[in-house]
């Protein structure tokens, strides 16, 4: 009995010591107090933390970018986009120059198209999944554009953003393949090799008088 309740005791030991582990391979990006970790390489918008959420305000487009580099990992965060017109993402693997941050983005979309989780190549070949003629500069995306326009039909995909709420978005890198989902929804996953590292962002589309929220961002690196 005495062996029994000593192997009991050592399992469950092992066990907290597992999932303490498997908890401790998430690094918050956000504290929650303050904006240490990220800057705004433009000239232009402004980020506080209220409550802590990031709040974006500006009359231009701009990103809060990370100061760190990222390649293969999972990475979570909620947005909440604000009433009316609104569009938003969360940029990974991206590059910065001086009031411009380009590369892929998970799409956050607030209009009646309904393409949130799609995969967006900010300022180089857009669209990718879905893919759309005229705005998609990638022949290779363009050859499913078909099949990734009935795709974000499905009405799971198609609805997966909750438009008035918070939204949790989850995107994984890993060599080449891209991964992303909208409150558990896979919206995109696709295979392309043109970024293997580059800067986290979050966006604000440049509405004037609207606030873009931010919050529970974290990342998980993931070893090769």
């Amino acid at each position: 009995m005495k062996f029994y309740h000593l192997l009991t005791c050592t399992a469950l030991a092992l066990f907290c010591s597992i999932s303490a582990l498997s908890a401790d391979e998430w690094t918050p990006l956000f504290n929650g107090k303050n904006l240490d970790g990220w800057n705004n390489p433009y000239e232009w918008g402004e980020a506080k933390v209220v409550d802590g959420e990031i709040h974006l305000s500006a009359s231009k487009k701009f990103f809060m970018v990370t100061e760190k580099t990222y390649s293969d990992f999972v990475l979570e965060g909620d947005v909440h986009l604000p009433e009316g017109k609104a569009n938003s993402g969360f940029m990974f693997r991206c590059h910065v120059d001086k009031n411009k941050v380009f590369g892929y983005q998970a799409e956050v979309d607030g209009s009646d198209r309904r393409w949130s989780g799609g995969l967006y190549d900010e300022g180089r070949r857009q669209w990718l999944w879905p893919s759309q003629s005229g705005r998609t500069k990638d022949k290779k995306a363009l050859e499913h554009e078909a099949e990734s326009k009935e795709y974000f039909k499905k009405p799971e995909v198609r609805d997966a953003l909750k438009r008035n709420s918070w939204n949790t978005y989850r995107i994984t890198c890993k060599g080449n393949k891209l991964k992303i989902e909208v409150n558990g929804v896979v919206t995109t996953d696709y295979e392309d090799d043109v970024d293997a590292s580059g800067y986290i962002a979050i966006q604000h589309h440049g509405e004037k008088g609207a606030t873009y929220r931010f919050r529970n961002i974290r990342i998980k690196e993931l070893s090769e």
